[in-house]
């Protein structure tokens, strides 16, 4: 076995050497022979002499960066890095999406949903018929919980008779959820937010304050939805009323597991309000007596942002952890930049997104209106 093992080993080593040699043989004899040409990786350049046509030489690339454009900006662009879409039509409510850099904004007076992103055209992926007079239209839009698989948007609108909440999925018709909404010459602002899979919704007086305080309307309460199934209005089951005595609906905002927002307009004073997860209510834990127009929140770890419009401004508060209440005056977050701010979404990323109301009553620019994110600051405080 030895003797075999090392037969096999001594005729390997041996071939390998023949190899070698034979190898080695063949350069010092000059038997294998190489093209020049091809062994170089550049071919000879041409010359005249040898009359081959000769290209004159491309100038390097440049290695400096082209000046940005200058001159004035074209229609619809605005210097603002913190504008995200502009030229819209006068805004209703806004949502962010998933990916933090999209949003769907909805237009009050046309009924367009409007899906915008910086350095897009706004692309339109539904359209809702509703009824734009007095202060009605598309008033506000929510994203179902369940939105990335079912693309389902519900939306807060006025029609001819009444005000409702309708859901729609991009390209299809808005089917009815919660209808027999009191409409009325004015009032008729609502504002709708998911607090886990039931729907919140925020509906205005209509102009006559008794109805607010009436169990049997629906007008000016804060409402829980639990059946979102469309139905017709005498098939649907009666929703519950968390919150009665609402005036003009601002805005309403959840922080998960922690409270529900809600801001409204009164004739004395504009107010926040706050529902605890258990459902203890504290109302007001903030007045302004000089009512600044209070619209759209956000709210995230006990800070609730708040849209102004005749102020101009985005407000911070900042609420006590334990028992919600707020006892420093609010920070300003932004003013006198935008114009008049109505609705108001929080992203993912903990962006606040802002659409403005210019068109509607402020002094429109001619970019109005716009999409805006700015940061949420913690504890209350501004930035500059």
């Amino acid at each position: 076995m030895m003797v075999g093992g090392l037969s096999r080993r001594t005729t390997g080593r041996s071939t390998w050497m023949v190899s070698v040699l034979c190898v080695t043989a063949l350069l010092a004899a000059g038997c294998a022979k190489f093209d020049d040409s091809a062994s170089s990786p550049f071919s000879p350049e041409p010359s005249e002499a040898s009359g081959a046509e000769v290209e004159p030489e491309s100038p390097p690339p440049s290695t400096t960066t082209p000046p940005p454009p200058s001159g004035p900006l074209g229609p619809c662009q605005d210097p603002d890095p913190s504008v995200i879409a502009t030229c819209l039509d006068t805004t209703g409510g806004l949502v962010v999406l998933p990916d933090a850099a999209t949003a769907l904004v909805a237009e009050r007076r046309t009924g367009r949903i409007l899906e915008v992103a910086q350095g897009r055209q706004p692309r339109e992926i539904a359209h809702i018929d509703v009824d734009a007079s007095s202060d009605g239209g598309l008033l506000d839009i929510a994203l179902s919980p369940s939105f990335v698989e079912d693309n389902l948007i519900y939306a807060y609108i006025s029609t001819p008779t009444d005000n409702r909440v309708v859901r729609v999925a991009p390209g299809d018709t808005a089917k009815e959820v919660l209808g027999g909404i009191p409409r009325g010459n004015v009032g008729n602002a609502g504002s709708l937010e998911f607090s886990g899979d039931d729907l919140m919704v925020l509906t205005g007086n209509a102009g006559n304050p008794a109805a607010a305080s009436d169990p049997a309307s629906l007008a000016g309460k804060l409402l829980k939805v639990t059946a979102l199934t469309p139905a017709p209005t005498p098939a649907q089951p009666r929703p519950q009323v968390v919150l009665s005595g609402i005036g003009t609906a601002g805005g309403v905002c959840v922080d998960p597991g922690v409270a529900v927002w809600v801001t409204d307009r009164t004739p004395l004073e504009d107010r926040l309000q706050r529902v605890s997860a258990d459902g203890a209510v504290s109302s007001p834990v903030w007045t302004w007596p000089e009512r600044p127009g209070v619209g759209g929140c956000v709210a995230a770890q006990d800070v609730v942002a708040v849209s102004l419009s005749t102020a101009k401004a985005m407000s911070a508060l900042a609420a006590d952890p334990s028992t919600g209440a707020v006892t420093t005056a609010p920070g300003v977050i932004v003013q006198d930049r935008y114009g008049q701010l109505g609705g108001a979404a929080l992203g993912p990323d903990g962006l606040i997104w802002v659409s403005t109301v210019n068109k509607t009553a402020g002094q429109p620019g001619p970019n109005d209106d716009r999409v805006i994110k700015m940061p949420l600051p913690s504890g209350g405080g501004g930035f500059d």
